[in-house]
């Protein structure tokens, strides 16, 4: 008796990468072709790129790519979303087509040859397969500290991560189906994947430098991601905004009493540089508590809005027709 072999979509988000594309496709087009003829995936396997938005050639590279190659997809996303938003694109587009996707960037810096492994995990019964940097070498210490101090704050913080895991996962179709039921617009993929539950493993692998072209993840946008996914997934700052006020009142409470025993033993100075002090302070957390709060309140609005977290403008012809199915 023949076993059904799993369609696989590798899903490639792609903004700005005419440069990477000519060099990284060939790759992928390969490594689809081994993982199909060594029988670990069906020939109805694709690879479908993910056009987030981008003001380059990148969307005419797709077409043509596409218009060579059968197992090539595209969509366009109407305009940039960011890199989760081109993400879930792709993996609610494929969802319904594949057994099995494969999400990685399109700049050859996670090794492709990591999926053999990703889906032999997945035929032993893990759901969800995540690609984990074995390590760091290739960082300058100022890119490994940051990034590694931005895992652990988002696990302090109660974002629940793996660490070292950015978004080069495997994910099963059944996990897919319950990960549509997720409608929030804020999104941060690598901290809700892992509350959708199922099995899931690790694989580990070695990353390389960027093929081609530029970073699209510089270190402001690295701390826009770890405060969107702390905000997204976390109510702890709040409560330490709480427990800081607290602290504070207690504090000013002690103080008050000081201040009261002292006028009575007559040992006030007249001064201005203690009030003064004290007035800034308690106006920089107040500050700094106002935008906090601001920040969940504004993603409270954005959530009310219901408006759609990307939307396609354009498929390549096989996708429109069909053929991929």
């Amino acid at each position: 008796m023949s076993v059904r072999l799993p369609i696989l979509y590798i899903v490639i988000p792609c903004y700005n990468e005419q440069e990477v594309l000519p060099i990284t496709t060939p790759k992928f087009l390969n490594k689809l072709d081994e993982l199909i003829k060594i029988e670990m995936i069906s020939s109805k396997s694709r690879i479908l790129f993910v056009n987030d938005g981008s003001s380059d050639d990148t969307w005419n590279i797709i077409l043509n790519y596409a218009k060579e190659n059968p197992r090539i997809l595209g969509i366009c996303q109407s305009r940039n979303r960011g890199h989760q938003n081109a993400v879930l694109a792709g993996l609610m587009e494929a969802k319904d087509s594949a057994d099995i996707t494969i999400s990685i960037d399109c700049d050859g810096q996670d090794d492709i040859n990591a999926m053999n492994s990703m889906i032999e995990q997945y035929k032993k019964g893990a759901e969800i397969v995540y690609g984990v940097r074995s390590r760091r070498d290739t960082d300058t210490f100022f890119k490994k500290f940051t990034a590694e101090s931005f895992y652990r704050l988002l696990n302090w913080m109660g974002a629940e991560v793996v660490f070292n895991h950015a978004d080069y996962r495997l994910v099963s179709s059944r996990v897919l189906q319950e990960f549509a039921n997720f409608k929030e617009v804020n999104i941060f993929l690598r901290g809700m994947f892992p509350l959708v539950g199922f099995k899931s493993t690790a694989v580990y692998y070695e990353r390389n430098e960027r093929i081609a072209g530029k970073s699209h993840y510089p270190l402001k946008k690295m701390l826009a991601l770890a405060f969107d996914g702390i905000t997204s997934l976390s109510i702890k700052p709040i409560r330490l905004i709480t427990g800081l006020g607290t602290l504070i009142a207690v504090g000013s409470f002690i103080l008050a009493i000081w201040a009261v025993i002292m006028h009575f033993l007559g040992n006030t100075v007249p001064g201005w540089a203690s009030s003064t002090s004290l007035i800034c302070f308690m106006g920089g957390i107040q500050l700094i508590s106002l935008g906090i709060i601001g920040e969940y309140i504004g993603k409270i609005y954005l959530e009310t809005k219901h408006r759609p977290r990307y939307i396609i403008s354009d498929r390549t012809d096989n996708f429109k027709n069909g053929d991929c199915l």
